[in-house]
């Protein structure tokens, strides 16, 4: 297992879900961790929880190790003045929600905000945060990227551009490290806004058609992304964690 004692991670979009699982794991290997998120109180929520986690596994002065940042992604200048200000060893961008809908039917005012929150938030942070040259940085996409659906358009083509970027930054970056993750299908709160019902018959009817026979949770992508950073020769990658779902 990796051993992060003493290496500093940052963690965008670190307030739930998946970003929220993967400070909690690198908080647990020893690691520093700074979590940002947009809204203030699911920050100091967020770092409650990953400083409690990093206790629980005997991580002495836990408390001491994280962090939280209130920063909203899609402002530039906000950006450039926290990255000015520090500098990591790792950094995971897993932020921003994208709406479902048609191309014909999604609101304009909607995919454009997705766009600049998902794509241009993480331009925004890779463009100006500091990484020591030995370190890495991951971004979450999604494996609509190569599996598009009836109603997924714009979550495609977002997560499709990142994995571009991705590639392009591990070049224009190295000895960085630039690598993406892209999950399948999570029980994450990302659903919670879905009717019980539904909600369990879209896991229900993922989980026949899977080849893993079970839906993901927020952890499987942690322990990928804690794969990638501690992993010296993974660079330009996107690895895929997604129960099959991208070939079934």
């Amino acid at each position: 297992m990796n051993d992060y004692h003493g290496q500093s991670v940052l963690v965008a979009g670190g307030s739930s879900g998946v970003g929220l699982a993967t400070a909690r794991a690198f908080a647990a290997l020893g690691a520093g961790v700074t979590v940002v998120s947009r809204t203030e109180a699911r920050v100091g929520a967020a770092v409650a929880e990953v400083a409690a986690a990093a206790g629980a596994v005997g991580a002495a002065g836990s408390g001491d190790r994280v962090r939280g940042v209130t920063l909203d992604l899609t402002d530039p200048d906000a950006v450039e003045e926290f990255c000015s200000a520090a500098e990591f060893d790792h950094v995971v961008v897993s932020a921003a929600r994208t709406p479902m809908g048609r191309l014909d039917t999604l609101p304009l005012s909607d995919a454009r905000a997705a766009m600049d929150s998902k794509f241009w938030g993480t331009y925004h942070l890779m463009r100006s945060v500091r990484i020591r040259p030995t370190g890495s940085l991951t971004v979450v996409t999604g494996y609509m990227s190569v599996r598009p659906g009836r109603a997924s358009a714009l979550q495609s083509a977002i997560n499709a551009a990142l994995e571009s970027l991705v590639r392009a930054a591990a070049l224009e970056k190295a000895p960085l490290r630039v690598n993406a993750v892209s999950p399948g299908l999570l029980r994450t709160p990302l659903w919670d806004g879905l009717p019980e019902e539904r909600r369990t018959a879209m896991f229900e009817a993922a989980e026949a058609r899977l080849p893993v026979g079970r839906v993901g949770e927020a952890q499987d992508i942690a322990a990928a992304v804690v794969f990638l950073a501690g992993n010296p020769y993974a660079t330009g990658s996107t690895v895929f964690v997604d129960g099959g779902g991208s070939i079934a």
